[in-house]
Parts: structure tokens; C-alpha cells; sequence
């Protein structure tokens, strides 16, 4: 058994959610594993609040609830054209400014647990380009796939009833309408609620493997302008890599972050912007001597990743990932085991990064 090998049979043994003690000891094993290899490092060390995770469940809340207090407002006829409209825009934009600052820690209750970054470079030498994975796993009551069928409904059922507190202006709407727009909220608000955490996840796609492509990097890069950056808290709404990207001057530097490199399905190089999309370009083309079906995309609607607050942050950022429908109902579930996972393709993506 390699030393790889080694060191993610120890990373994979238990769940690494964030802010726990095995968390802090999945980091060790890879930084022995870094330090083994010549690399310096170091923690990042912060705290952040589990409870943002509710910031997408009180949204779905908040929207079932709203389309509830419209629904009289849309179908009856002595009420004010204009009040179905102005009750759903005040309650809809007080929904959102709740959940959105629950999700960024700024209104989260409850504990605040502490967990860290990992920074890993071979000199004193300026960082040209970052390789990124998070470390943190999590589960929950809906799967990745489950995730994205909320957001989805959750856009559906928004778009459905704004559409129909506009066109009350004009006079009252269908009961039927009122009633199905109602009917779609409160089935959205239900698949929210269950984004809550639940259970434990080894992570071994999400992710395992993108711990495995980095080392993967780390071991065959000898240039001194490449560092390794293992984010924490990731799972919690990309605490790691904001904090990460708010302390240090990314302009100009390039990042690749692997992110769920399972066995099979094709293998995504994931941009947000102009810089990201040449420097997929050039990742995809990398790739592409791996004998692996390849593709370019824009990230899409409901699916969060540490590139993109360092693509903000001005770095040529981009995500590469590799899954399929099953790998998404398997991520954010106790399912996400290593049993029956290679990882080879996560270390062959690695290593042809470097």
C-alpha cells in the first residue's frame, strides 16, 4: 500500500464534519502526509455557526407561509388590485433577507464551533496557483439530487406565484390558480425543511476524492509556485474558502478546486467568469489525454463549490468535478461510503493537473 493510499484509507475510516474532533484528525493525517512530501504547513484557524445550514430550509418556509397569507389577497374580489403584489413582495423580501443572513452566520443562533483551513506551499516563493478541496463531509435529510429538486421548486413555486400577484392587478386570479401556486410553495417549503443536518457521512465522493486529487497534485508538482489549500467547513456554506479569499490577494492567481471525482460519469471543469472560462480551456484540454469524456459548463442553479468565492476574489477559479444522477443521490447521505470506490480516477485527475 502507498503512502497515498495510506493516508486516505485514515481519511476515509469516519465522518469529518466540520468543527469535530474527527475533523481535526482527518487534517493531521493530511498534513503528516504534506509535511512527508516537503511542504510547509499551516492552519487557518476560524469559527462559524452549523445553524447557517438553515438559511435554505427558512426560505422554504418563509415562501410557503407568504403564498399562504396571498392566496385570499389573489382570489377574492373586494381587496385592494394591488394588495396580493404588495403582501407578497414585503414578506418575500423579509424571507430572504432572514435566510440569506442565517446562511451567512450573521443572524445563525445557536453554537459556534471552530474549524480551519490548510495551507500547504513548499517555499517562501509567491503562489501562482492554488489546488483546493474541502475536507468536511456532512449528511443530511435530502440528498444532493434532493437539494436541487428543492431549489428548483423553490424557483418554480416563486416565479408561479409572483407571476400571479402581478396579474391581479388586473382583477382576481382562478381559485384554482391561487390554490396551485399555494399547493407548490408548501411542497417547496417541505423540501426545503429537509436540507437540516441528519446522520454523519463518511464523504467518500464529497469528499474524499478530492482530498485524494490533491494529494495526488501535491506528490507530482515540484514547482514552488503551486500550493495546496484544504478548505474547512465547506459543507456550511463555504466558510473556509470565504475567509480564505477575504485574507489573501488572489488577483491574477489561478485555482483549480477538485470537488466529487467518482469512478465513472463525465468529468465537469466548472467556471464562474471570462478568466475562469480561459482557464478551463486549458484544464479541459489536460484532461482530455486521460482518455475521460471531458466538458465545459457554467455552474448551475443550486449547487455551491469553494471556487466561487475566490472567483470573486479576482483568482482564475475553477471546479473540476466528475459524478452521474447516482452520484448526486449518494453525496450529503450516509451512503457516500468507500467501500466499492476506487478513486483512481480522482488520482489520475490529480496528477494530470500537475
Amino acid at each position: 500500500m502507498t503512502a497515498l493510499h495510506e493516508t486516505v484509507r485514515r481519511i476515509l475510516v469516519e465522518h469529518r464534519e466540520a468543527g469535530t474532533a474527527e475533523a481535526e484528525r482527518a487534517r493531521g493525517v493530511v498534513a503528516d502526509h504534506l509535511t512527508g512530501l516537503g511542504y510547509r504547513v499551516t492552519f487557518q484557524r476560524f469559527r462559524f455557526h452549523p445553524s447557517a445550514l438553515l438559511g435554505f430550509p427558512i426560505l422554504g418556509a418563509g415562501v410557503g407561509a407568504s403564498a399562504l397569507l396571498a392566496l385570499p389577497l389573489l382570489t377574492l374580489p373586494g381587496v385592494p388590485a394591488a394588495g396580493a403584489l404588495a403582501v407578497w413582495s414585503i414578506l418575500l423580501g423579509a424571507t430572504i433577507c432572514l435566510a440569506l443572513g442565517v446562511a451567512a452566520g450573521w443572524l445563525a443562533p445557536g453554537e459556534r464551533r471552530e474549524d480551519a483551513n490548510l495551507i500547504a506551499v513548499r517555499s517562501e516563493a509567491p503562489i501562482c496557483r492554488w489546488i483546493v478541496a474541502h475536507l468536511d463531509t456532512k449528511a443530511q435529510g435530502q440528498s444532493m439530487a434532493g437539494r436541487l429538486v428543492a431549489v428548483w421548486v423553490l424557483a418554480g413555486a416563486i416565479l408561479c406565484t409572483g407571476t400571479l400577484a402581478v396579474a391581479r392587478l388586473w382583477g382576481p386570479v382562478s381559485p384554482w390558480l391561487g390554490a396551485s401556486s399555494v399547493v407548490l410553495a408548501v411542497v417547496a417549503g417541505a423540501l426545503a425543511g429537509r436540507g437540516r443536518l441528519r446522520g454523519t457521512s463518511r464523504g467518500a465522493r464529497d469528499n474524499g476524492s478530492g482530498v485524494v486529487a490533491a494529494l495526488a497534485f501535491a506528490e507530482a508538482c515540484r514547482d514552488e509556485a503551486s500550493g495546496v489549500l484544504i478548505t474547512g467547513a465547506e459543507e456550511f456554506g463555504l466558510v473556509g474558502a470565504r475567509i480564505f479569499a477575504a485574507q489573501g490577494d488572489l488577483v491574477g492567481r489561478e485555482v483549480v478546486n477538485f470537488d466529487t471525482i467518482d469512478d465513472e460519469g463525465t468529468v465537469f471543469v466548472v467556471s464562474h467568469d471570462a478568466r475562469g472560462s480561459r482557464s478551463a480551456e486549458t484544464v479541459a484540454v489536460r484532461l482530455g489525454g486521460l482518455d475521460l469524456e471531458v466538458r465545459s459548463r457554467r455552474l448551475p442553479l443550486g449547487i455551491l463549490v469553494d471556487s466561487l468565492p475566490l472567483a470573486r476574489a479576482g483568482a482564475a477559479a475553477i471546479t473540476v468535478g466528475r459524478l452521474t444522477r447516482r452520484t448526486l443521490r449518494l453525496i450529503h447521505t450516509p451512503s457516500d461510503v468507500p467501500e466499492g470506490l476506487s478513486l483512481e480516477a480522482a488520482e489520475r485527475v490529480g496528477r494530470a493537473i500537475a
